[in-house]
């Protein structure tokens, strides 16, 4: 199986449009390296160098080398360790070595005795940095040889050798920031700078600025100087047209030279201010009087009522010239036009984090951030280390995904820890810490992302990795806490792929679940599945959710094994077959869509399952936390779904996402606080004003309270209640017109 171009070619054409459409240089630029990169995809798609799909998309490429990949999980064929040589690099190659290409010479240079020395003083002193997994291979060799393992040393070698020429497999030198000891961040100082340096006042913000402070005053010193020459009253609109004086009647002494002045300050204006251009308008008033300023000695008869017409437009708008009417609006103009654009405010706390090294973190954020807006403020706070506790209380990790992108740098230490030898251990934990900002590939047929220990390097270190008890404890202790971070910050979402996966590297052994998509789901689950779900009714037996979902009470046979390219994977054709029975509640009519389809029988695999929360409450012994908990967190989880619901229409699928974590957590409470949670839900629904359509959920969560079922259709006997299901073929009856 492989996947479809259709895809790509949709990222390549928004690109192109993006690009052309664009006015910024910067997103200009992006735009057109996206274009590139799935340039690249299409052409190795086509000539079949490109196998996207597969967890070795790039032909003649073993999986663990750390490949370029594009959204949707697309490889370019590029390796991200296939890098031209640093000036820091160039400076260590020798004249003369062999090889065919400079990295090469490089890689065969770290081999030698002077090279292997350079690896051993890195690792002693901790002065490098790994930033892709590759860059550790060459220190590992150096180790291996250093403590009597040659023939591992030889074997990795050997392994490494068909891409010396092509792959950096050193770090480079310099020792890599890491905040100290639980403390996480999510961006270095230096990301942060970058980013608020590039920070652009908006073009309609920098000409109101400019109109402000330039254009206005000179406005105003044309209009009185075009007063100056009004015989009697300046003019005014009134009811039944212009009223007033006439310009061009008298001329005061010294005019001409306030006129050759004027025109020569508006010269010099027009040449350094050009963000605003109102004042080009030509039917404007400032336009008309700038025109006929230019002419004055020639005016027509129709020239000299423009002007009068003009007069009149702005005195009766703003005022006559130095009034105090004018002069108050001027006042507050100038006074807005005084205070610091965003992108101002930003370079200043950007020249503020210069202070700190751009590798690391901020120790904290005051006063860094006192007199700046808040939104500069939180960007700033992407650096700041703390807690992750702290970080998720302060909004710097607003989701599940965020937490999984800083909780490797936890996650390292409490693996490494494992590694008696100190250089050892340092070097271990920032490859995990690499190998985890590794981008996924979009995987087919059963396959699984590469693993750690299928790095060659990483896979000679297993035999000096022992399970130390109290870095076991650590890491359960970690896995526990951040577990009830996720559930009790984002209880209406499930836990991301990404999360799930740090979690098993923290855990003992757990039938973790990743969410599968319904556009490349093949039908079938492995047998973890099947795990996962009894031990789901093992966890719920007699409870609400079992009720609710109709759990069954027996289950289908044993995993059978299925062939797949060259592997048997353990499959559950049982499991698989139970999901697509149970789907059929979800078949509304209309037109098929296998999407749609692949949809519902995903979303009964995740209903058996409860998506990972079942098996983490058994193997951390949850219960008595959710039983103090659960209220609680149902009734965010509810209500957010209400929010969600009323703000986005078609949104069911993250609404019926947030109903089964809130009826999870519902089964863990009394019966009176089930009862509370549905009256407190059926208030919510009522003041959204949606009745009407969230009713039927409400009013079917309330009939299983009770101690109800619903029929085989997902249906209240006698009542408009439904069981809410997200996924439906055909129309839903939550959304609206249905």
């Amino acid at each position: 199986m492989t996947a479809s171009r259709g895809y790509a070619y949709g990222q390549l054409e928004r690109a192109l449009r993006t690009a052309e459409s664009t006015s910024d240089p910067a997103v200009r630029r992006r735009a057109r390296a996206k274009a590139g990169r799935w340039r690249d995809v299409l052409a190795g798609m086509a000539d079949g160098t490109l196998r996207i799909g597969s967890r070795t998309p790039v032909a003649d490429t073993p999986a663990w080398v750390t490949l370029e990949v594009a959204h949707g999980g697309f490889a370019t064929g590029r390796y991200l360790a296939e890098v031209p040589l640093q000036q820091a690099e160039r400076a260590l190659l020798p004249a003369g070595a062999p090889g065919t290409t400079d990295r090469e010479r490089l890689n065969l240079w770290y081999l030698t005795d002077a090279g292997l020395a350079a690896l051993r003083g890195a690792l002693a002193g901790e002065a490098y940095r790994v930033e892709v997994p590759e860059d550790a291979a060459l220190p590992v060799v150096a180790w291996l040889l250093d403590h009597g393992h040659a023939e591992a040393a030889l074997d990795l070698v050997a392994e490494l050798r068909p891409l010396l020429h092509r792959l950096r497999l050193a770090p480079l030198p310099g020792a890599a920031a890491k905040p100290a000891g639980t403390l996480v961040r999510l961006s270095t100082v230096g990301e942060v700078r970058e980013n608020l340096r590039a920070k652009k006042a908006r073009p309609a913000i920098t000409a109101m600025r400019e109109t402000l402070r330039v254009w206005h005053p000179l406005y105003d010193r044309l209009v009185a100087l075009w007063a100056e020459t009004v015989e009697g009253g300046l003019p005014r609109l009134t009811a039944d047209g212009v009223s007033g004086g006439w310009p061009c009647r008298t001329w005061p002494e010294g005019w001409e030279s306030r006129r050759a002045q004027w025109l020569a300050d508006y010269a010099t204006a027009s040449a350094r201010h050009r963000a605003s251009t109102a004042h080009l308008h030509p039917k404007s008033n400032f336009a008309r009087l700038h025109r006929a300023l230019l002419v004055s000695a020639d005016l027509t008869g129709r020239d000299v009522g423009w002007i009068r017409r003009a007069l009149a437009n702005t005195v009766t708008k703003h005022g006559e010239p130095g009034s105090p009417r004018r002069a108050a609006l001027r006042a507050v103009q100038a006074e807005v036009a005084a205070r610091p654009a965003h992108a101002e405010l930003a370079a200043v706390l950007a020249g503020r984090l210069d202070a700190y090294p751009a590798d690391g973190g901020l120790p904290a954020l005051d006063p860094l951030v006192e007199d700046v807006p808040a939104h500069l403020a939180a960007k700033a706070a992407r650096a700041l280390e703390a807690p992750v506790e702290e970080l998720v209380a302060r909004g710097v990790i607003p989701s599940g995904d965020v937490l999984a992108a800083v909780l490797p740098q936890i996650t390292a230490q409490l693996l490494a820890a494992n590694i008696e030898d100190e250089q050892l251990a340092a070097l271990y934990a920032q490859t995990y810490a690499a190998f985890r900002r590794r981008r996924g590939l979009l995987l087919l047929d059963l396959e699984h992302q590469v693993r750690l220990e299928e790095l060659p390097w990483i896979r000679a270190l297993e035999p000096f990795r022992r399970t130390r008890p109290d870095a076991a404890r650590a890491a359960r202790q970690t896995l526990t806490q951040t577990v009830l971070l996720a559930l009790g910050s984002f209880p209406h979402a499930i836990l991301p792929n990404t999360l799930v996966r740090e979690l098993g590297a923290l855990g003992p052994p757990m039938p973790l679940l990743e969410e599968l998509a319904a556009d490349i789901f093949t039908g079938t689950f492995t047998g973890k599945w099947r795990t996962a779900a009894e031990i789901a009714g093992r966890v719920l037996t007699g409870t609400l959710y079992a009720r609710y979902y109709d759990l069954p009470q027996t289950w289908p046979q044993p995993a059978s094994p299925r062939w797949t390219r060259r592997l048997y994977r353990r499959t559950a054709g049982g499991f698989a077959e139970l999901c697509r029975a149970r789907a059929a509640e979800a078949r509304t009519g209309g037109l098929l869509d296998y999407v749609a389809a692949n949809g519902t029988v995903i979303e009964q695999s995740q209903i058996l399952t409860t998506h990972n929360l079942a098996v983490l409450v058994e193997t951390l012994g949850l219960h008595g936390h959710l039983r103090a908990a659960g209220p609680e967190l149902a009734g965010q989880a509810l209500a957010w779904a209400v929010r969600r619901l009323a703000s986005d229409p078609h949104a069911i699928r993250n609404v019926a996402v947030a109903w089964r974590q809130a009826v999870f957590f519902l089964s863990f409470c009394t019966g009176e606080q089930q009862r509370a949670a549905v009256a407190t839900l059926a208030d919510q629904v009522s003041r959204a004003g949606l009745d009407a359509r969230f009713g039927p959920a409400v009013t079917g969560l309330a009939h299983v309270v009770a101690g109800g079922r619903f029929t085989a259709d997902g249906r209240v006997p006698g009542s408009p209640g439904r069981r809410l299901l997200g996924w439906s073929r055909g129309p839903h009856w939550c959304l609206p017109g249905n």
